[in-house]
């Protein structure tokens, strides 16, 4: 079984009137390779007539974004043309590459009616042959997501990235991942074996899980050695977790405001390449 290293709380960081916590980076943890940035807005409701989610137009490059929507909904539009609404449930999976600029805004909808909002995004590094390619971006509603379910239907999970228990992701990755979101009823249980050379990515979203025999509470992010395969999950509460592992890619990296690269110098270009016009033209 592999051993917990350290379990990592999140800190509360609220954007404007949108209530956010992040686990990583923070004081105590910097990132876990490819893993680097993970903001978990919510859970809150907004009245009729507001403001929505803060994010216009603001540019990105390096870097990869894996949008969660629990409650609520985001409007992405970026300068490669893209442009969708996401609800409940639904994902957005946005590569950054040689760069673009995007929002992520609440749909008129929403800034209308109100409701409840949870969202968390998730930044993934590219390694470094990838961080000027092409910028991506899908964006899959609920129904489009594959599921299976474990444990007797006490344990469903979204597939995302990779395979498990013969099911496909959704999305086809530009490194070799795997992730899912598992939304566990109580008592509900699984393990998975996860090779020792890995990184894992273990946020709990709501709820209390029994991790490896270990309670540990709704906002906090698991840590791991890489010292065994196998871990076991057992939800105390309804909960939902998102899991992900990928080969760490060991490579120096330097993260700037919005932009991931692996030299000073690279970021200073980043900069003199946005301001140049060359993230594309913002026409929204």
């Amino acid at each position: 079984m592999r051993s917990i290293k350290k379990i990592h709380e999140a800190e509360y960081r609220p954007i404007a009137d949108l209530v956010t916590y992040s686990p990583m980076p923070t004081r105590s943890l910097d990132h876990i390779d490819p893993f680097i940035f993970l903001n978990h807005h919510g859970f809150q409701t907004y009245s009729a007539n507001n403001q929505g989610l803060p994010f216009g137009p603001h540019p990105h490059r390096g870097m990869e974004t894996v949008t969660f929507i629990l409650e609520g909904d985001i409007m992405h539009m970026d300068s490669s043309g893209h442009e969708s609404v996401i609800g409940p449930g639904g994902v957005q999976y946005m590569t950054a590459g040689s760069g673009l600029i995007h929002s992520e805004v609440s749909s008129a909808e929403f800034k209308k009616n109100g409701g409840d909002l949870e969202i968390l995004q998730l930044w993934l590094n590219l390694p470094s042959d990838k961080k000027m390619m092409k910028p991506s971006y899908i964006g899959l509603q609920k129904p489009e997501i594959p599921t299976f379910e474990l444990d007797g239907g006490k344990v469903k999970v979204q597939q995302l990235f990779g395979a498990w228990e013969g099911t496909k992701g959704a999305f086809e990755g530009n490194f070799p991942i795997t992730m899912s979101t598992i939304y566990l009823e109580k008592g509900g249980k699984f393990e998975k074996s996860i090779p020792t050379s890995d990184a894992i990515f273990f946020y709990i979203v709501r709820g209390e899980l029994k991790v490896n025999a270990q309670e540990i509470q709704f906002r906090h992010l698991v840590e791991f050695e890489n010292n065994g395969e196998k871990i076991e999950v057992e939800a105390s509460e309804d909960s939902i977790l998102i899991l992900g592992n990928a080969a760490s890619f060991k490579e120096p990296m330097v993260a700037q405001g919005p932009f991931v690269m692996n030299t000073h110098k690279q970021i200073r270009e980043a900069y003199d390449d946005y301001q140049a016009g060359k993230f594309g033209t913002w026409t929204h």
